[in-house]
């Protein structure tokens, strides 16, 4: 067939995502003028074609995957994604539409596809189907059939559509069948399909469905002969319409009409309802019927004698009536290899049919020429099938969804399009000015099928390429999988003990841009056999003490992630990061720093399961990403480090000469109190807030006092030939970078400075516990904090606490047991502190409610008794 010259005709362009449209949901129809169209989005849109104009958009609930149009009762079904099916009166959907634009529609551009002020939401109740496992269906008059993707097989449903006037939702379920074929995926809960599977329905000539079928490519009426040699006799004696349904597997199963609604008056086998009729091997994405033979003079009605199927790579299926070499009647069946990735075919007038890929639209004629066949003479039988379809290019690309318009030329053919970038067009083709096919085999010709042929071979040959490249891509995940599950098995298995990665955390002060900034250290090891290569990275997590205290705090940490490029065994990544302070000069204490291994799965097996050529090779694009699991990768936890108070105090009286500590420097400074201390002079006194506050305030001070044998089981031999006081200092900075001078000093008080340059004061000293123990005086020791800042002695107080609680914890796990002690006193004790807690209660209520000038004295009350709560006269064994 020579190369057609369509007239392209652009009427529209409509909303579509950046990388284009999706073939498989977007759907054109065609009634009169008015011309449906959805492009897989929740709308439907309404262009008239004869005014140049957009009407309407109607807008849906949910994802819209077909349309079918109803003339004859001027109805649209629509079927939304995980909702169900939507019916809708075109006559009502016009009064409502000229009701809602008024006379100002005509100015408005459809160029952009939707139109604000033509936005029409659909009703719920418009749903007459509620079905979240829907994937298509098909409406045959008074009938409605669904094929719904169950958790092992689809199911074929058939129900009774209302009549206009009455109830809109259906009647009830009439018939139901289920297929023998599982839809891909996992016994679980079905996921959306990648494919959509397609229904068809197929009349003998004698149904009264042939004469009132929908409105759209879903239907078509086959010859006598035809129908009875595909679907046996008794679909032919029923006169019963035929559901033929392609699956995404490739099969090509029918279910005949009449049996399916006797099925359910009286259930039995339904195995038997089934027939399988082919299988493509691979997804069908059409299934149709056209005319190949020339009609007699005398017969008016055209009815198919050609069957169809498009399966998604290209390869076709056509069945035709012909006659044995016995004289008889038998089915015809052959198999083509068009062009692919099919996105979208239709059936035409003349035996052709059309089919579009992402570089052509194309068309292939199955008709044959000669005079027409009569059934009852076999030595005058039907033309066979064409041993080769050859398609002819229209020039016309990326068109995602295709239907022949009932508005054609006389003698040609016009097609409605869309295209991958949302333009709607038409295609009008002249087939009387195409010059017929010659019937004797000519050189012109024999060169073409060279031609053909020795560009099919090259076609081959890329693919085997692009194959052989995919099934390499997919061996080296394969391998970095193995390699990640035995990374995943050694650091699982080895909980306790060394593990053979591990990352460790330390803390230091550093000078970063005229500012003293503390940093942490990670220290990322492996120690075990194995490598880390691609697709692992170090994911270190910053978490303030600020932040803690907030619902959503994992959503509002601070999330470091690096890649972790071939660290093989033995080797080591170190990683600094800037814990604060912040541009506020503000240090939220402590701040936890956790620190784990994560593996990328889309890093590492997407670049399998979508290749970079997977674009060019069909048969490349049935792995889509949706596979990975919801997670994206794993994660295993390595450590987890607090940074508190005490490893952040720096001590630059202790620091010798030659190692003078850095300068501190306040993070944020007041104009005013610079200008200030600039015009009083060196010897004046400074009259900052700070120092303000030191000067007239007392320190804030809190105290906790810890049995002297409870220190020396925690410090053990480690701090022997030195006073408890200093063992205990050295053991509360043992984190800090100062400890080594401490140790080297012997002291049991030191003065340090926070990270806003605060002083805080830790004192170390042992006292004598009276009246608790029976047995006489109990020997302890009492941590002391001071500063004149309420929120770093919190902060302090804060960090010694945690480090006694972990310590009774270890101790109490190895068994060590308290003295007597008089629990009268004990008693006494925590009645004393429930008290204040009441006091502490009643004064925070009153200060919510009481003036300026009475809050100052209550305020200064309940500063007094946080200070009694904070040195408390309890003693931790």
């Amino acid at each position: 067939m020579a190369d057609l010259a369509p007239q392209v005709n652009y009427l529209a362009g409509f909303c579509c995502p950046l990388g284009g449209l999706a073939a498989g949901k977007p759907r054109v129809l065609c009634l009169g003028a008015e011309i449906f169209l959805s492009t897989g989005s929740e709308l439907v849109y309404v262009y008239d074609q004869e005014a140049g104009l957009l009407t309407a958009v109607y807008r849906f609930p949910g994802q819209v995957w077909h349309l079918e149009l109803l003339a004859l009762r001027r109805a649209l079904y629509v079927l939304c994604a995980h909702r169900g099916i939507y019916c809708m009166s075109l006559d009502q959907a016009s009064r409502s539409v000229s009701q809602d634009d008024g006379d100002d529609g005509d100015s408005e551009d459809s160029q952009d596809g939707e139109s604000p002020s033509r936005m029409i939401p659909v009703d719920p109740d418009a749903c007459v189907l509620h079905d979240a496992t829907l994937c298509t269906f098909t409406v045959l008059d008074n009938l409605l059939i669904t094929l719904a993707q169950g958790p092992a097989r689809w199911k074929v449903q058939l129900f009774e559509c209302p009549c206009p006037g009455e109830d809109p939702l259906l009647k009830g379920q009439i018939g139901e069948v289920e297929l023998s074929t599982p839809p891909a995926g996992s016994p679980r809960e079905p996921a959306a399909p990648y494919f959509l599977p397609v229904l068809c329905c197929m009349s003998p000539p004698g149904s009264r469905v042939a004469h009132s079928h929908l409105h759209g490519s879903r239907g078509f009426t086959l010859e006598e002969t035809l129908f009875g040699l595909l679907f046996g006799t008794d679909a032919s004696l029923l006169e019963s319409p035929v559901i033929l349904c392609g699956l995404p597997d490739g099969q090509l199963c029918c279910v005949v009409l009449q049996t399916l609604v006797t099925s359910g008056l009286a259930p039995g086998d339904s195995k038997a309802l089934v027939k399988i009729l082919h299988h493509l091997e691979e997804p069908v994405v059409f299934i149709g019927a056209l005319r190949t033979e020339p009609l007699a003079e005398d017969v008016e009605d055209s009815h198919s004698d050609c069957l169809v199927a498009l399966g998604h790579h290209g390869r076709t299926l056509a069945v035709k009536a012909s006659w044995d070499e016995a004289g008889n009647l038998v089915p015809e069946l052959r198999e083509y290899c068009l062009p692919g990735p099919v996105l979208c075919a239709a059936c035409g007038g003349g035996g052709r049919m059309y089919h579009s890929t992402p570089s052509d639209l194309c068309v292939v004629d199955l008709a044959r020429g000669g005079t027409p066949w009569d059934p009852m003479q076999p030595d005058t039988g039907p033309g066979g099938l064409p041993s080769l379809l050859c398609p002819a290019s229209l020039s016309v690309c990326s068109v995602v969804t295709l239907s022949v318009s009932s508005r054609a030329p006389e003698g040609g053919t016009e097609l409605l399009a869309l295209s991958a970038k949302g333009r709607l067009m038409t295609c009008r083709l002249d087939l009387n000015s195409e010059t017929p096919s010659p019937t004797r085999v000519t050189a012109a010709n024999t060169g073409r099928k060279i031609k053909e042929l020795l560009s099919g071979i090259g076609t081959v040959s890329e693919r085997v390429s692009f194959l052989k490249k995919a099934v390499d891509q997919r061996n080296k995940a394969l391998m970095c999988l193995n390699e990640a599950m035995n990374v995943s098995c050694a650091l699982l298995s080895s909980r306790e003990g060394p593990r053979p990665i591990s990352c460790t955390t330390t803390t230091t002060w550093s000078r970063l841009q005229l500012q003293d900034m503390l940093t942490a250290t990670c220290l990322l090891e492996n120690s075990s056999d194995f490598s880390l290569d691609r697709g692992w990275a170090l994911c270190i997590q910053v978490l303030t003490s600020s932040r803690t205290l907030e619902l959503d705090s994992a959503s509002s940490a601070v999330t470091y992630t690096i890649p972790v490029d071939r660290l093989g065994p033995g080797s080591r990544r170190e990683v600094t990061l800037p814990l604060g302070p912040g541009e506020d000069g503000m240090l939220d204490l402590p701040v936890t720093v956790s620190c784990a291994l994560f593996y990328s799965l889309r890093e590492v097996v997407g670049g399998a399961l979508t290749p970079s050529d997977c674009s060019k090779d069909p048969s490349l694009d049935m792995c889509p990403l949706d596979v990975l699991p919801e997670q994206e990768g794993i994660c295993l936890p390595l450590s987890e480090h607090t940074v508190d108070m005490l490893q952040c105090l720096r001590f630059p009286s202790l620091a010798t000469p030659h190692m003078q500590a850095p300068s501190l420097l306040s993070p944020v400074s007041d104009p005013v109190d610079t200008f200030l201390g600039a015009c009083l002079g060196p010897g004046s006194k400074p009259a900052g807030p700070a120092s303000l506050r030191a000067a007239y305030l007392p320190p804030s001070v809190a105290a906790i006092k810890v049995s002297a044998e409870l220190l020396r089981a925690t410090v053990g031999d480690s701090y022997s030939g030195v006073s408890l006081c200093c063992a205990t200092l050295q053991w509360l900075l043992a984190e800090n970078a100062a400890v080594d001078i401490v140790r080297a000093r012997a002291l049991s008080s030191v003065q340090g400075v926070a990270p806003d340059g605060t002083d805080v004061h830790l004192i170390i000293r042992e006292v004598a516990v009276t009246d608790l123990c029976p047995a006489g005086p109990l020997q302890a020791v009492e941590i002391q904090v001071e500063s004149s800042s309420l929120a770093n002695m919190c902060q302090a107080h804060h960090a010694i606490i945690g480090r006694m609680q972990r310590m009774v914890v270890e101790q109490a796990a190895r068994g060590s047991s308290p003295p007597d002690l008089r629990m009268q006193y004990l008693h006494q004790i925590q009645a004393n502190h429930e008290m204040l807690l009441r006091e502490v209660q009643t004064l925070r209520d009153r200060l919510c409610t009481e003036d300026e000038g009475h809050s100052c004295a209550t305020a200064e009350k309940l500063l007094q008794l946080y200070r009694q709560l904070r040195s408390p006269s309890l003693l931790l064994l």
